[in-house]
């Protein structure tokens, strides 16, 4: 197998940056005809799966609407990871786990063990413990071949303070924020390794300003971007170059309702008419 970081860049030249997010709300599931449970969960995003099948290359199941079913939830979250990485697709577990030690190993264990039964591409991890606490789970992500997606600027209001705050490191010249203390050090992950796009990457929402969390394009190069926001949120397809500069290549652009909110007969259709309307960069 091939590093996650040159998986996805593949994948974002052959298919363009949409990923499709599965996110089983319980009103989508009410408009989808299926019942709030494990098995309406369960039914919503293998139907997801199929329509992004050979569309898109990249999912990301919400573990939240799947874990408030319970053991059920997880059996059927399960199923999804499985089918959607037999079908071809990168799957993103949006999970956000952060602690430290072996809580953290156990969660590497859990999202990035080949053969786990919740095996994914890829993780998202929140790094608010500190990012030298995710060192270990990044370099053992790494090692297997997998990818981590670490959160740096999100669009929650509550969030700015935060992320912006201002940081003094003996490593970085004068003060940097938050968020781009845990970019760098995540960044710094990936000198080194082969390819354009290493295998640590970053959270940063398409709504944000990223200058305001001092996000520059020099401390992003060479680092995937899971840029949720796009769709329902505000961020239309049109805006990824203007969003993210330079670092546009790298970026994987989440939209869930703006999708899913059409119901399952007209989704490969609604799927193939957003994925035409993002910019097609060069990957070569």
């Amino acid at each position: 197998m091939r590093s996650f970081g040159a998986r996805l860049w593949d994948s974002l030249g052959q298919f363009g940056p949409l990923c499709v997010g599965i996110d089983p709300h319980a009103s989508l599931l009410e408009s989808w005809g299926l019942d709030a449970t494990a098995d309406g969960a369960r039914r919503f995003g293998l139907r997801v799966v199929e329509a992004c099948a050979g569309r898109v290359g990249v999912v990301k199941p919400q573990v939240a609407f799947f874990e408030r079913y319970g053991s059920a939830g997880f059996a059927a979250l399960e199923d999804i990871l499985a089918a959607a990485r037999s079908a071809g697709l990168i799957v993103i577990a949006d999970a956000k786990r952060g602690d430290i030690g072996t809580t953290m190993d156990g969660y590497a264990a859990a999202w990035l063990e080949p053969g786990s039964p919740l095996e994914a591409d890829a993780v998202t991890l929140s790094p608010y413990l500190g990012p030298d606490s995710l060192y270990a789970t990044i370099t053992t992500a790494i090692r297997r071949e997998k990818g981590v997606f670490v959160l740096a600027a999100t669009s929650n209001p509550e969030g700015l303070p935060v992320q912006t705050a201002l940081t003094r490191d003996d490593s970085a010249p004068g003060d940097e924020s938050v968020a781009a203390r845990v970019a760098r050090e995540i960044g710094s992950l990936n000198i080194g390794l082969p390819g354009a796009l290493g295998s640590a990457g970053l959270v940063v929402g398409a709504t944000v300003d990223r200058a305001a969390f001092g996000l520059r394009d020099v401390i992003l190069a060479g680092t995937p971007i899971l840029a949720p926001g796009f769709g329902a949120q505000g961020a239309q397809p049109a805006d990824l170059t203007r969003l993210f500069g330079y670092v546009a290549t790298n970026v994987v652009a989440s939209e869930s309702r703006s999708i899913l909110a059409v119901g399952p007969d007209r989704l490969e259709t609604r799927i193939e008419e957003r994925a035409a309307l993002y910019p097609r960069t060069s990957h070569d």
